[in-house]
This record gives structure tokens, C-alpha cells and sequence, in this order.
């Protein structure tokens, strides 16, 4: 049987991966989710950015038009 290596193993239950392809495996599913995870974070945080100057613009066009609405 020749040497695993990432692009020769198959997933298919029957043969349990070797250490090294396991490694590699895990290392790369790992990058994967961290990427995915910080386009998440920087989607999440725009999303707050853009509700939040929405908000304060709301918050100061009221308080211009009626200043006492405020106190």
C-alpha cells in the first residue's frame, strides 16, 4: 500500500486516515472555519455600525425638531 497524503485518502469509514493526513486534515478545516468566522464577525459588526448611525441620526433629527422632547 503506498503512502496516504491528502489527496489520495478517501473518507469512507473503512480506513482510518494516518496521523499525518489527519493533521493536515484538521489544520485545513480549522482555517476554513476561522475565515468563515471573520467575515461573519466583520458582517456582524457593519450590520451594528450601519444600525447604530441610523439610530443617532433618528435620535437627532427628533431632538432638532422638538429640543424640549429631549429633557
Amino acid at each position: 500500500m503506498s503512502k496516504q497524503t491528502i489527496d489520495t485518502y478517501k473518507l469512507t469509514g473503512v480506513e482510518e486516515p494516518s496521523d499525518e493526513v489527519l493533521s493536515q486534515l484538521m489544520r485545513e478545516a480549522a482555517a476554513i472555519a476561522k475565515k468563515r468566522d471573520e467575515k461573519a464577525h466583520q458582517q456582524l459588526f457593519s450590520q451594528l455600525r450601519k444600525e447604530a448611525a441610523k439610530r443617532l441620526k433618528e435620535w437627532n433629527n427628533k431632538n432638532i425638531s422638538n429640543p424640549t422632547d429631549s429633557l
